[in-house]
């Protein structure tokens, strides 16, 4: 059977060590996937940071290994304790849990950490096999040792509380953690005690460019030639994007994972995702100081008739339509609260500030700039209630869309869900919220006025 390693923690921030860990048990493993945990009740250090943020940096942290990397608890808000681990993943191979020789001491007398503490700790003691760390310093008694083991020896200490001390003392943290994540570290003010700023500034230094531009655009075209000297696809630390706003949706569904800024050229239409500077652009701009805005992803989870749940992320919108000539019943919850009991008409939309400026701002919703902290609601001729067009919500607002058609299946006023576009078949009801793991970073030249160019989309001359 294929030999998996299940290398879970907090990772919060992810050091090098950690890395080192990973590269060893590739080693010994076939595979190796990291589970960075929800909130532990045990371990209030998971919540000193939004979770995206350590999502972002775990990413990072492990670029370019041969490891899998599973963000279910960060994005769920669940700490996913480790005899339901070893039952997800017991169907794709042997499983083997990385743990720490602390947690084994007292074995012997049934009084290791994992005896006392874990959640059914001597049923997992004595059927779970563990791959445990032996670090540099400290010793492992084989008496202590669980039934099922290996003992790795490792080269390097290391923990996150170290890491976070240091920066929170203003110290160096450059030879303890990766460039990458040092990098964000610093531009989100992580771990300092600073408030994080609204716009923070990125320097890039020499850029190494990963290119998605528009194949049928020859301006696009040509700028890509202009940048095919620093083409780096394999270590990216700019995703140059030239065409128009459907050109960088692409390129976000593609990349977003690579935790990198999104540099994008307008050679489009409207372009409010990209810097204006075709005429004037050279590969030494971006070298330039950047302002950087931050657009989270919704999450959406829609039910189908047939009882079928489907998750999908948006970077713009999701939404629900009625069928082409029926107007749809829709009930709308914020929060768990209901506050429109019956909204009759086309559908609803809800956008992030990004997407506010697309098909949110066609059907009526007000636009409003990319990286503002609120979600756009909106209805598309609604009948009932009358004259309600949209509102603004708190970013971290549930929101749930569900059908009251009262008739059974089939249903006289069937209901159909979006997520960016994507269709997601007639639902019963689809509930969004931001995702707690999935954020882009757009960056634009210091002297793109957002604010003006959303004045000029609501005041045409």
């Amino acid at each position: 059977m294929k030999k998996i390693a299940l290398f879970g923690g907090s990772f919060n921030p992810p050091g090098i060590h950690h890395r080192n860990i990973a590269t060893e048990l590739l080693h010994h493993f076939d595979e190796v996937i990291i589970i960075p945990c929800g909130p532990r009740p045990d371990k209030e250090s998971t919540d000193v940071i939004d979770s995206i943020d350590r999502a972002a940096m775990v990413d990072l942290a492990f670029k370019g290994l041969p490891v899998r990397i599973e963000l279910f608890d960060l994005e769920n808000s669940t700490f996913t304790r480790t005899h339901a681990l070893d039952e997800i993943y017991r169907h794709e191979g042997e499983i083997w849990h990385v743990i720490g020789t602390d947690l084994i001491e007292g074995g012997r007398n049934a009084e290791s950490f994992i005896h006392r503490v874990w959640f059914r700790g001597e049923e997992i003691w004595n059927t779970l096999r563990f791959a445990i760390l032996q670090r540099p310093g400290y010793t492992c008694d084989p008496a202590d040792l669980p039934p099922h083991h290996m003992v790795l020896p490792v080269s390097q200490n290391g923990s996150s509380s170290d890491i976070r001390e240091r920066i929170f003392k203003r110290h160096s943290i450059e030879e303890i953690v990766s460039s990458s994540v040092a990098d964000y570290i610093r531009r989100h003010s992580l771990y300092s005690g600073i408030q994080f700023r609204n716009i923070p500034r990125l320097t890039i230094g020499k850029p190494r460019v990963l290119i998605e531009y528009d194949q049928w655009n020859d301006e696009a075209k040509i700028i890509a030639k202009q940048l095919e000297s620093i083409i780096d696809s394999d270590d990216p630390n700019v995703i140059v994007v030239i065409g128009g706003d459907g050109t960088m949706l692409h390129a976000i569904k593609k990349y977003w994972r690579l935790r990198v800024p999104f540099f994008g050229i307008n050679t489009g239409n409207k372009g409010f995702l990209l810097n204006h500077v075709k005429e004037s652009f050279s590969p030494v701009l971006l070298e330039s100081e950047l302002m950087v805005r931050t657009s989270p992803l919704l999450h959406g989870t829609v039910e189908t008739v047939s009882g079928e749940k489907k998750e999908g992320l948006a970077f713009n919108d999701v939404w629900v339509q009625a069928e082409h000539g029926k107007a749809a019943w829709i009930e709308v919850s914020i929060d768990g609260t209901v506050r429109l009991e019956k909204c009759i008409g086309d559908g609803i939309l809800l956008a992030t500030a990004a997407g506010s400026t697309a098909y949110a701002r066609a059907i009526g919703g007000t636009p409003v700039p990319v990286g503002t902290p609120i979600l756009t609601l909106v209805g598309s001729n609604l009948m009932e209630p009358y004259n309600w067009k949209s509102a603004h919500l708190p970013l971290h607002s549930h929101i749930s869309l569900r059908s009251i058609d009262p008739t059974p299946h089939p249903k006289k006023r069937p209901l159909y869900g979006f997520i960016d576009g994507i269709p997601q078949g007639e639902i019963l009801s689809l509930h969004t919220r931001t995702s707690r793991i999935a954020a882009v970073e757009l960056a634009f030249l210091p002297d793109h006025d957002l604010a003006e160019r959303l004045a000029r989309i609501q005041f045409p001359s």
